[in-house]
């Protein structure tokens, strides 16, 4: 395996952004990354929204995505209901949760089988192998036991953000992952679009992460853009100072919502894990935000994978209310894909853990517990 080099020192390196050969659906850059697809104005662009989450759904966190964060009441301009993608790690989920947030129309992406330690293991020590165990393994649980079907798993987001330079992206290549979500973003005005990897990251790598250098043509980037948190920046909402009260709080999201709503309207991510909400003020100040956006014709609360199907065909404001990829609420789930009423509890040996764990599913428990 060849040593690391980053994208300056090696000599096949990814070109500078060519706008005349990257054309949608398949490609999109721009030099700086904050230009807006589709030559459309600012305030023709419905501003997205996007929340995630990452780690195991399990009834630690069942009550807040579906009575707090996620009802169903809760819906978009085009009347459908709003969507957040999770990034689902093996440990601790329950399988049979998944199944139905899928159902619900939120996106389920990949998390890892693992999510092992030490952090520095996914982007130093990882091989081509190891990224194929973990990331299409956790694809193909999430598709045996949570009945999410295998085309639509399509994003990946690498534990602590340990991005795994060139190894990462060939197997996603290789396997057909359309998106990565691992890459925070320098703190910038006007903020970052998502681009894809025909060409040259539009921004720096920061934080000494090994970056891809090479071209990844088709595979979409979906930076994590910064929040200003006064004067600190931060990519994952929980790793933000955590000392501010509920108006400051509330004040802050309304901050970073109009540096987007008021430049160019590039999508505003923000990225948690459960424990955040565990803090009543946290709650209460993100509630308030959520219903402040809920209110507005002109912001739609998406899933990164809505996000992109937008990219690929920027469509203006006035026609969302009819843009295809955003009314799945029209389709009613196949029955195959439906999850059960009572899932099956699996009482099943880890070899690892040498000890019992349990395993919930709609679908057959299978002979041992998979880690």
């Amino acid at each position: 395996d060849e040593g690391w080099c980053d994208p300056e020192n090696d000599p096949n390196a990814a070109p500078p952004c060519d706008v005349s050969k990257c054309t949608l659906p398949e490609c999109f850059c721009s030099s700086d990354g904050t230009i807006i697809p589709g030559g459309l104005g600012a305030n023709e662009v419905p501003q997205m929204i996007i929340i995630t989450f990452d780690d195991a759904v399990n009834d630690e966190n069942w009550a807040l995505y579906q009575e707090t964060l996620f009802p169903q009441s809760k819906k978009n301009p085009n009347g459908c209901p709003i969507h957040a993608t999770f990034y689902v790690s093996h440990e601790y989920s329950n399988y049979a949760m998944v199944n139905k947030l899928s159902n619900q129309g939120h996106e389920i992406a990949v998390h890892s089988i693992s999510h092992r330690s030490p952090e520095s293991w996914w982007e130093r020590n990882a091989t081509i192998e190891d990224w194929f165990d973990e990331m299409v393994g956790q694809a193909n649980i999430i598709n045996k036991f949570g009945g999410v079907p295998m085309e639509k798993i399509r994003g990946v987001r690498v534990p602590f953000l340990k991005v795994g330079w060139n190894r990462q992206f060939l197997m996603m290549q290789e396997f057909g992952f359309v998106y990565d979500s691992s890459i925070p973003a320098p703190l910038s005005d006007p903020p970052l679009w998502p681009y894809t990897l025909d060409y040259k990251m539009p921004h720096k790598c920061i934080g000494r992460r090994k970056c891809p250098s090479r071209s990844f043509p088709g595979i979409w980037e979906m930076p994590l853009n910064q929040l200003y948190f006064e004067e600190y920046g931060c990519a994952m909402v929980d790793s933000c100072p955590s000392y501010f009260s509920e108006e400051e709080l509330f004040a802050i999201f309304m901050t970073n919502f109009n540096r987007h709503h008021q430049s160019n309207r590039a999508p505003l991510g923000l990225y948690f894990h459960t424990t955040w909400f565990k803090n009543r003020k946290n709650n209460r100040a993100f509630k308030r935000f959520m219903d402040e956006m809920i209110g507005r014709n002109d912001v739609y609360i998406v899933s990164n994978w809505e996000a992109i199907q937008w990219m690929q065909n920027p469509t203006p404001l006035s026609q969302m209310s009819s843009f295809a990829p955003w009314k799945s609420c029209d389709t009613p789930v196949p029955i195959q894909e439906r999850a059960c009423n009572i899932p099956k509890v699996c009482k099943l040996f880890s070899r690892q853990l040498r000890k019992q764990r349990y395993l919930y599913t709609c679908t057959t428990c299978p002979d041992t517990f998979i880690d």
